[in-house]
């Protein structure tokens, strides 16, 4: 059973191909990262993490659509099939909505327990990639 789920949206107060620029680079997305979240390998195209006392995970871009969409799979041993997408959508030459999105073919009851982490986690995304972009200069945005 497919199950999707979605950020709130959000508003970056910056241009659609900084925000693409970032997040189609795994080395920034490490960024994006809860502390529960240890051992991170990235390259451009893909990552692995270990989210602690769970399970090392992979994710690997197999879509961009420049300044609009990123879709990425999950990858490694993993307890259900998703896939994790990125939308921006053009508000100004200096806002972007963003939304983000899991969809995961899980079962019932794998849904029942996953859905509000799941949920948790993307919203937690979305709002700091709004906070990197918009206030850490520091960041590598390559």
């Amino acid at each position: 059973m497919s199950k999707v789920i979605s950020s709130d949206p959000v508003t970056i107060n910056t241009s659609g191909a900084e925000i693409f620029s970032f997040i189609t680079n795994f080395n920034n997305f490490g960024h994006l990262m809860p502390e529960q979240v240890v051992n991170y390998q990235a390259d451009t195209d893909s990552c692995s993490f270990e989210i602690k006392g769970l399970a090392t995970l992979g994710l690997r871009i197999t879509e961009k659509i420049p300044y609009s969409k990123v879709t990425m799979i999950g990858e490694g041993k993993l307890p259900f099939k998703f896939s994790f997408v990125c939308d921006l959508i053009y508000q100004s030459e200096n806002a972007t909505e963003t939304r983000m999105a899991i969809d995961a073919d899980m079962n019932q009851f794998m849904a029942m327990m996953a859905t509000t982490p799941l949920q948790n986690f993307v919203n937690m995304l979305a709002a700091k990639l709004k906070d990197v972009m918009e206030s850490s200069p520091s960041v590598s945005r390559s």
